[in-house]
């Protein structure tokens, strides 16, 4: 995202938290910016009416784990998250590492089963612990 987006959407999300009524062209702008950058780490092609969920649940995960890490990797060793998709070579989530090196957390044969793990994921997350 440019720098002229992102101070838009900071002026629509700030608008919004306030209680300011935004038209139907700013909301449908306001989530447009929010999928534009909830998208950024993801190389795949989101459709749909869901497509604006999914790409919320990838920012999610991308968050989580540059703060917390994933598996045996530390949160310092893990610099960015890719998310992708091939038809040949399938679905999977990429970490680069600070060290230079790249690495898969998690590979799938389907698009669709990576976006479910990584609801899955999100949603294990969100739960209070009992």
């Amino acid at each position: 995202m440019t720098t002229k987006e992102i101070a838009r959407l900071n002026d629509l999300e700030n608008r919004a938290s306030n209680c300011e009524p935004l038209t139907s062209e700013e909301i449908q702008e306001r989530n447009e910016l929010e999928f534009k950058r909830n998208k950024e780490n993801v190389n795949m092609r989101l459709a749909g009416y869901d497509k604006y969920y999914y790409a919320y649940q990838c920012r999610t995960f991308t968050e989580y784990v540059l703060k917390s890490g994933f598996n045996q990797y530390l949160a310092d060793n893990i610099k960015s998250i890719s998310i992708n998709y091939c038809s040949h070579y399938g679905a999977s989530i990429k970490a680069r590492l600070s060290s230079g090196g790249e690495t898969n957390l998690k590979t799938y044969n389907d698009k669709k089963d990576l976006l479910c793990f990584i609801e899955g994921f999100n949603e294990a997350n969100c739960q209070p612990l009992r």
